[in-house]
């Protein structure tokens, strides 16, 4: 089956054919970096790297741009009010970003760019839109001029009969509603950052910042841009008009955007309470690959509702997947193979394969590999299968989690790398700082305390288990009782199973 997904710009779904033959050029919006990023955030890029995955999975050479957004209004007020230059206000939400993104697997671009490093590009190409008369000045800022570009509207279908001539919208965002003249270059201010230019003193408005640094290393036409449904208008509106308009050249081919992130029915909002970045749920005690998998579970299409049941699931579905991967590696099976086993685990690489094809349902995908598990473990149950059998199975597993990306049992590895969880005596030195610095809860990393936790290191457990083992074959029953207790009390679950004693973290 070809690819296939749905299109903004032409409103269906469209066979997928790159402009170069196995070669893929995408752009995706990034993050603007002026606080920690939300679920509603991360549903959003997991969507993009399950595409970049499988445009891989695909066979698909893939150039992928995604920039950071660290000049704008939000960037702006947010170094104003900490008092600190804007570089190093929008550092600290980079790096956190950097962290996050390890932390759900996500994939890093081939290019990351941020806006403060191309802003002679984007002067460039405000020059240009103004000597082809799509550009104005006014009061030392410069505007495009909306009712001059007659494509304006296209991707988000809106109705430009009511435009206002002459109105102009100076801010970054605007209603969604108001196709206005929107601003490319920002006459300075007396507080705020500003750049020289021959276009006078002032910074670039948010929406050509996008235009210029996908071109830049794309090229005039790409294949893919993607980002949240939010970003259609006004911002990859405004993308098309600035760009085609200095080009004469269709901008993007395909656009794809993610839906809404919604949390227990309603809008995901500060003032609710129910207002999550990620640290707030690893805070919580979730684990990262729980996060990743529910926010994954959903077709990007469809709004998703967040849910801590959800998460609780999500969790127990993970945990399904790697027990049945540890049954695969660890269990003795008969000698043999059966033909319809290997069929069956054909037939599902085959249905999660189609699923992602299909415009990344991963929904689809999700059922076909749980189907496989299903059937799997029903015929380990009554013996039929056989240890040739092995093989073909743990194959559609490795490739779906080439997708997916939960599998491996790498939490609490990452958290430690990270400073989520601290050993014993860095959590006591944390617990040190916290109380000389009055209870703030707060350590010097910016993690709340709450996240800190005394953890075994993963060699300590696996000796305490062998310690475990040791006295349960000797008969010394209240030993090993002993020991899975002590391990409970510092979050290890113990499984006993037929292929061995296998662990995980709370």
């Amino acid at each position: 089956m070809p690819l296939r997904f749905y299109n903004t710009l032409s409103s269906r779904v469209e066979e997928f054919q790159p402009l170069e033959p196995n070669k893929v050029r995408m752009y995706t919006c990034g993050l603007t970096v002026y606080d920690y990023a939300h679920i509603g955030n991360y549903r959003t890029f997991i969507f993009q790297d399950i595409l970049r995955r499988h445009l891989r999975y695909r066979g698909y050479e893939v150039l992928h741009v995604m920039n950071l957004t660290d000049v704008d209004d939000n960037t702006i007020r947010g170094a104003k009010a900490a008092g600190i230059p804007l570089r190093d206000f929008t550092d600290k939400y980079i790096n956190a970003f950097e962290v996050d993104a390890q932390l759900l697997n996500l994939q890093r671009p081939e290019i990351v760019v941020r806006a403060t490093d191309h802003v002679d590009d984007m002067v460039k190409l405000i020059q240009v839109l103004e000597a082809k008369g799509f550009a104005y000045r006014s009061d030392g800022s410069v505007y495009f001029s909306v009712r001059d570009f007659p494509g304006y509207g296209k991707l988000a279908q809106i109705d430009l009969s009511g435009l206002r001539a002459g109105a102009r919208v100076d801010s970054d965002k605007y209603d969604k509603t108001d196709p206005r003249d929107f601003v490319l270059w920002k006459a300075a201010k007396e507080d705020e950052p500003y750049w020289d230019s021959p276009l006078g003193r002032g910074r670039p408005g948010w929406h050509i910042e996008c235009s210029v640094m996908s071109m830049k290393y794309l090229g005039e036409t790409f294949d893919i841009h993607s980002g949240g449904s939010d970003l259609v208008f006004p911002h990859h509106e405004n993308e098309i008009a600035q760009s085609e308009a200095a080009t004469g050249k269709p901008f993007v081919r395909y656009w794809l955007h993610g839906e809404h992130l919604i949390v227990n029915g309603e809008k995901m909002s500060k003032s609710l309470g129910n207002f999550f970045t990620l640290r707030d749920l690893i805070a919580k005690g979730h684990k990262p690959t729980a996060i990743r998998y529910l926010l994954a579970s959903v077709p990007f299409r469809k709004p998703l509702n967040f849910t801590f049941d959800g998460l609780h699931q999500a969790q127990q579905s993970i945990d399904r997947l790697r027990n049945f991967r540890y049954r695969l590696t660890m269990e003795k099976f008969p000698a043999g193979e059966s033909s319809e086993l290997q069929e069956r685990a054909r037939a599902a690489r085959q249905a999660f394969e189609d699923a992602l094809d299909d415009n990344l349902n991963t929904a689809e995908a999700l059922a076909a590999i749980f189907d496989l598990v299903r059937d799997a473990n029903t015929a380990m149950d009554r013996r039929e299968f056989h240890d040739s059998d092995r093989a073909a199975f743990l194959d559609v597993l490795e490739r779906w989690d080439r997708i997916f990306a939960v599998l491996e049992d790498n939490d609490h590895t990452k958290l430690l790398k990270f400073g989520f969880i601290a050993t014993v005596e860095k959590s006591r030195a944390a617990d040190a700082v916290i109380s000389k610095e009055g209870g703030s809860g707060v350590t010097p990393n910016g993690y709340t305390s709450a996240v800190l936790t005394e953890a075994l290191a993963d060699e300590e457990i696996e000796k305490r288990i062998a310690e475990r083992n040791a006295a349960r074959r000797r008969g010394d029953f209240a030993s090993a009782d002993k020991i899975r207790a002590e391990l409970l009390a510092a979050g290890v679950i113990l499984e006993d199973t037929k292929a061995g004693t296998r662990w995980k973290r709370k």
